[in-house]
């Protein structure tokens, strides 16, 4: 919303944004068109907003339609005036040009309060009085500057009622002050004090709120309802540093009105058919411009995405491994209780999250350039930012327990929709917080999730296995997901059988998201159709779909006892397909050198034609870790499979000079599977590399634990390189 940005703007600095101060630019010398844009607009906004209802700022909206009435009838009366065009003083132009820029703000403030839900503007209440207050002023300080004498006489004698209405308004406008209706203060204190009593643990009763959401505020509908809580979402998602109330304030508002919803007015609509309905039609929409992307048939470079999301990042931010992510995302991640980072496992030495200022800039020229909108972070942080994870205020904790019991009564008791609906709101509780994911599964929610995995209708299916994925984030309910009879059976029978790919993709997330316990690995590659349904999703899914498989199977295979299975149920094939596919070649080839650790997972890996290739083609063209993960492979390959993979490794063209560029460019554990692959060379009598002409002979110096402080490279194995051009390097 244009206008609520610049409209946020225009309080904290008490000025509208620069584009507000900006006449349009042919009306500089063009005192005509200055005149009738001037008409035009003041206009507009009587005609648009003279019988438009507003819930509150009912009289200072009046008071300033009546002004802008004023302004009306003396522009009226200088265009009828004989060659006024030609007349006019230069004082009364500038006048003229103040005024479009104070009508200009008239129309930000007005556009906001219509556009605003009753909600916000009730929580906005004095802060928008002072807005209304702060355009008064200025009013009043255009018609005290405003040569009155001059346009005297450009004015007929008729119209001398004119001039007393200016007179009239300058003497009101010079009196007034600031006013807060008091029926919308008593209205807005009350619905503080309803948070409170939800807070304190007592949950109002149902006349209660009714009287105050249905009779007072006028919600009268679940649609109504929803409203209210997306654009209070809004809100919290643009500008959480700036919030009054709070963002945790916000979210028990939220919470409480979630609750009313569904108190109040049932769970039987059709609200759920028809946006999903929709979905379907146009594509699941994920994150903020995906559509928009969508749309012109653009594909996002790999760096601009977020490895959590895949999404376009928004405000990404430098971890403390050195990996980016979009800051929404990774303080999701942190805020689950995770310790480690989701790309490299590693564990973060401390949570501040650094903002990657050059990476963002490259995106916005990425995006102006592709004509997508892109709105960058406001913040004035220069240093370190650490995660400001807003924690859930107790009034919308207990206010989210409320609406869980109604839920579970109606996936007990309720209608099909019903049932849809109540699936829906556990899935979207259980998106964001420990907290929430612990009391909704605590309150027994799992059983009635899992019936409705196996529903006819799409909707229901994809929110409970969607529901079902946010719960098992939280590690301590992965165990009541597993325990639950026949729900890992339910999940793969979605995987295998969705209804629709997002049911299936989410199907996957979750066998990845279960797979993190050790203990479940095999008890997941034992379910019937588990292995086959994820190799098929990563050979045929949507990008997101193939993410979610490999995710998935890398983690299934550091498993010892999974790989047979593996192979048996064609994930090796599929796995060394993906190796061709951008988005998942990395994971797939860290899960080919897990698998082909034994020698049955490398005589499988050994007999895939394009395996060999697929990971020279990642050692060559790969991310940094891709590399180390096709370097990896293939060195396992040689130590698992026997002669006859060695040597088809080893015969590989172009492998040589491959490897003499991760001795030198790779990262640490890449450089020392290089030197291990190198290693084998001369144990397979492979004395020479050849790279560009120029001939490398490698002699081993055995366990030597010494090395050249001059190469760079740690210690740890050393292996001695000797070139005939008498240089000696050290790697390891």
């Amino acid at each position: 919303m244009a206008s609520a940005a610049i409209f946020s703007s225009l309080r904290r600095s008490r000025s509208p944004s620069l584009d507000a101060f900006l006449a349009p630019v042919d009306l500089d010398d063009n005192v005509v068109s200055l005149l009738q844009t001037l008409q035009t607009v003041a206009k507009d906004l009587i005609s648009t907003y003279s019988n438009k209802p507003m819930s509150f700022q009912k009289r200072n909206t009046r008071s300033l339609l009546r002004k802008i009435e004023v302004f009306v009838t003396l522009l009226d009366s200088v265009a009828d005036s004989a060659n006024w065009s030609l007349n006019l003083p230069t004082t009364v132009v500038l006048c003229f040009k103040e005024m479009y820029l104070v009508l200009y703000r008239c129309k930000i403030l007005l556009d906001y309060c219509s556009q605003s839900s009753k909600i916000w503007m009730l929580l906005q209440n004095p802060s928008i009085s002072g807005h209304f207050h702060d355009l008064n002023q200025e009013i009043y300080t255009l018609l005290d500057v405003m040569p009155i004498s001059e346009l005297s006489c450009l004015i007929s004698t008729s119209c001398d009622d004119v001039k007393e209405q200016i007179f009239l308004m300058q003497k009101q406008s010079r009196k007034g002050k600031l006013f807060i209706d008091g029926n919308d203060e008593v209205l807005r204190l009350e619905f503080f004090e309803l948070l409170d009593d939800i807070e304190g643990g007592k949950i109002p009763s149902l006349d209660k709120f009714r009287a105050f959401f249905v009779e007072k505020l006028g919600l009268f509908d679940a649609r109504a309802c929803r409203v209210e809580i997306e654009f209070l979402e809004e809100q919290i998602v643009n500008h959480e540093s700036d919030l009054e109330p709070s963002a945790s304030i916000l979210g028990g508002f939220i919470a409480m009105i979630r609750y009313c919803r569904f108190l109040l007015f049932g769970f039987e609509e059709d609200e759920v058919e028809v946006s999903m309905a929709k979905r379907f039609r146009r594509g699941k929409r994920r994150g903020l411009i995906s559509k928009e992307i969508a749309d012109t048939f653009i594909t996002i470079p790999k760096d601009f995405c977020c490895p959590i999301s895949l999404d376009l990042m928004m405000d990404p931010v430098i971890i403390s491994t050195g990996q980016t992510f979009d800051r929404g995302s990774i303080s999701r991640w942190i805020e689950e209780g995770h310790c480690n980072c989701p790309k490299t496992g590693q564990v973060l030495v401390h949570k501040k999250l650094v903002p990657n200022k050059a990476l963002r800039n490259l995106i916005m020229q990425w995006c102006m350039a592709h004509k997508i909108p892109y709105t960058p972070p406001e913040t004035s942080d220069l240093g370190y930012e650490p995660f400001p994870a807003a924690a859930a205020s107790r009034a919308a904790v207990e206010a989210n327990k409320a609406t869980v019991r109604l839920l579970i009564q109606q996936l007990e008791n309720g209608s099909d929709c019903g049932k849809a609906i109540a699936a829906r709101e556990i899935r979207f509780l259980a998106k964001t917080g420990r907290e929430n994911r612990g009391f909704i599964a605590e309150s027994g929610v799992i059983p009635h999730l899992k019936i409705l995995l196996s529903s006819k209708s799409a909707v229901a299916q994809e929110n409970a296995v969607t529901a079902i994925l946010n719960l098992s984030i939280y590690d301590k309910n992965k165990s009541r997901i597993m325990d639950e009879d026949d729900c890992l059976r339910s999940i793969v029978s979605v995987l295998r059988f969705g209804h629709t790919i997002e049911s299936k993709e989410n199907a996957a997330a979750t066998l990845f998201s279960l797979s993190a316990v050790h203990d479940y690995k095999k008890r997941i590659a034992d379910e019937e159709g588990a292995l086959s349904s994820l190799a098929s999703l990563l050979r045929d899914g949507t990008p997101r779909g193939k993410k979610d498989a490999v995710t998935a199977l890398f983690n299934l295979s550091t498993h010892t006892a999974n790989c047979v299975k593996m192979i048996e149920y064609g994930v090796v094939k599929a796995l060394v397909e993906a190796l061709e596919s951008e988005g998942v070649s990395e994971e797939a080839a860290g899960a080919l050198a897990l698998i082909v650790r034994q020698p049955v997972g490398a005589e499988a890996v050994g007999n895939e034609e394009k395996a060999i290739i697929g990971l020279i083609g990642m050692m060559r063209c790969g991310t940094p870790r891709g590399k180390e993960n096709a370097v990896a492979a293939l060195l396992e390959l040689c130590r698992s499979g026997g002669a006859h993979a060695t040597e088809r490794v080893l015969k590989a063209p172009a492998l040589a000079g491959l490897i003499q560029s991760l001795l030198f460019t790779g990262t640490k554990r890449a450089r020392r599977k290089a030197a291990s692959l190198a290693r084998v060379f001369q144990r397979c009598h492979y004395d020479s590399l050849h790279l560009n002409g120029l001939r490398l002979g490698y002699g081993f110096a055995g366990n030597s634990t010494t090395g050249n402080l001059e190469s760079g490279f740690p210690a740890e194995t050393v292996s001695t390189v000797s070139v005939s051009m008498s240089m000696s390097v050290s790697v390891s």
